[in-house]
């Protein structure tokens, strides 16, 4: 029956032999049975829930070494990046939670509490290091990085290569997915207080040699 045929109808009053109710009545004694909906989408923390980790548990039982904790896994990650020839301070993560190494591979992962943006001020760039990075590593090289951006202007660009000459020439290149580079001096990203070490060492290295020389 139309809608317009109960304008007028009363409750208690049977229409094509049915007793109307009042809707009104009934929206009030059943709202209980309506389903509740959110009021705010926290947009953010639903992305990151869909976020898929690319460290899976197969990964983690072929590692070769996995390791927990901020101060164990800042040791390892700077040894690592030492052994593969690339400068200590390439990665200045926070609060590491987790980091682990494929050796077969060259898979290498770190998980930190929260992603940190890291200005390198010898050359005045910044560079955003996500919760999780990735990469697969060899001498002189990390390949298919993941987790890594630096700002040109007013954008965030992928990096997905890091290079360094070989022989060294104290350069070091960074590539983007589009196959765009810029290169870079590699004291740019040494630890401030390790360079001056360093370089000391390397002074004193220097000056021991042309003292031998000079006896001879």
């Amino acid at each position: 029956m139309a809608l317009w045929k109960y304008f007028g109808t009363h409750k208690g009053e049977k229409i094509g032999g049915q007793l109307y109710q009042d809707p009104v009545r009934i929206a009030l004694t059943t709202r209980h049975q309506l389903p509740s909906f959110p009021t705010r989408l926290d947009s953010t923390t639903q992305v990151q829930k869909q976020k898929m980790s690319l460290v899976t548990e197969e990964i983690k039982a072929s590692a070769s070494e996995i390791y927990h904790g901020d101060e164990m896994c800042q040791e390892k990650s700077k040894f690592l990046l030492e052994e593969i020839g690339m400068p200590r301070g390439l990665l200045p993560l926070r609060d590491i939670e987790e980091c682990g190494y494929v050796k077969d591979t060259g898979f290498v992962w770190l998980k930190q509490k929260k992603s940190v943006t890291h200005k390198f001020e010898k050359i005045g760039k910044l560079v955003s290091y996500a919760t999780e990075v990735t990469a697969v590593v060899e001498k002189n090289k990390i390949k298919k990085l993941t987790g890594v951006k630096t700002k040109e202007l007013l954008v965030w660009i992928t990096l997905s290569d890091i290079s360094v000459d070989d022989p060294p020439t104290g350069k070091i290149t960074f590539k983007t997915p589009a196959g765009l580079f810029r290169t870079f001096p590699v004291s740019a990203f040494e630890i401030e207080g390790e360079a001056v070490k360093e370089k000391t060492k390397e002074e004193k290295e220097v000056n021991a040699a042309a003292v031998g020389v000079k006896e001879v």
